[in-house]
């Protein structure tokens, strides 16, 4: 099954995939449908937040890269309606979100990441 992520930097060494932070996990977000993943773009561009592009990627190769990254990924599925706050950060995104410069590794935890490993990973999306 395919499904539409939001890619930062699509095809370049800098890529990175949209995600948000909730109960200290990190979730990277999966639409079912494209018109969701446009919307949320949307939104996100509306908090002059940089606009990431809507790429389709195999359901099964972004599990895999959330498993080695110890990430968590959310499905949000076709005609999706939130049940709790936290389902509403699904279709709509956060009011506050990390500044563009804080997206650099904390250097504290820099040796516990294998970069080769996770810039591989994110190949292998593509």
């Amino acid at each position: 099954m395919n499904i539409f992520v939001l890619l930062y930097n699509f095809g370049t060494e800098k890529e990175g995939i949209h995600s948000i932070e909730l109960k200290g996990r990190t979730i990277v977000l999966m639409f079912e449908e494209k018109d969701d993943a446009d919307r949320y773009c949307g939104l996100l561009e509306a908090q002059d937040f940089p606009l990431p592009s809507v790429e389709m990627i195999n359901i099964d190769e972004i599990r895999d890269f959330c498993n080695k990254l110890d990430y968590e990924c959310k499905l949000v599925e076709k005609n999706f309606v939130p049940k709790t706050a936290e389902d509403r950060l699904l279709i709509s995104p956060p009011q506050k979100n990390l500044e563009v410069d804080k997206w650099n590794i904390d250097e504290s935890k820099e040796e516990n990441l294998d970069l080769n490993t996770i810039k591989e990973n994110l190949e292998k999306l593509l």
